[in-house]
């Protein structure tokens, strides 16, 4: 028995249990593909003159999700036992959120900083954080990829993307 599956230590304490995860899950997903064949069925889901109605195809979608939500509720009621599985372990979780955390910031910053700056601090910071690099190697490369985008998506594909105040000062 392992240090972690003793009964002196809390539920809470040993991590979340991967069947409340999954029905937690699958009932999530059965709201959405139940609110999604709702709306389908307020657009229209038949066939007009000119082709398929607005919710035909998302009717279709949210049925296959309903059935499949609801299949893996069902699975998991009947398979319930008295032992558990854990959802995660804490080090892995840790890997988890060093790159989910700062691409949630990344994408809270675009429309304050627009992209290019913050995709700059994004690159930086997985390049000191997660890669080790030393700042003579993360500035050059973090700014030099943003500076590639720019080109890329404003003067050669004149794709004009979300800009911020530093882009703005300098005119573009």
């Amino acid at each position: 028995m392992d240090s972690h599956d003793s009964p002196d230590i809390p539920a809470a304490a040993r991590g979340w249990s991967l069947r409340w995860v999954e029905l937690i899950t699958a009932a999530l997903v059965l709201a959405f593909a139940l609110l999604l064949v709702w709306d389908s069925l307020r657009l229209g889901t038949g066939w007009a003159d000119d082709g398929p109605q607005s919710g035909y195809f998302p009717l279709r979608i949210g049925l296959g999700l309903a059935l499949c939500s609801a299949w893996l509720l069902m699975q998991q009621l009947r398979s319930w036992s008295a032992t558990t599985q854990r959802f995660v372990e804490a080090g892995p979780l840790r890997d988890v959120a060093a790159v989910f955390l700062p691409t949630v910031a990344y994408v809270a910053l675009i429309p304050w900083l627009g992209i290019y700056v913050p995709s700059a601090l994004l690159i930086a910071w997985f390049m000191r954080r997660q890669g080790g690099y030393g700042w003579t190697r993360v500035l050059p490369v973090s700014a030099g990829v943003a500076l590639l985008a720019f080109v890329l998506f404003e003067r050669w594909f004149v794709q004009p993307l979300p800009k911020g105040p530093l882009e703005h000062w300098l005119g573009f």
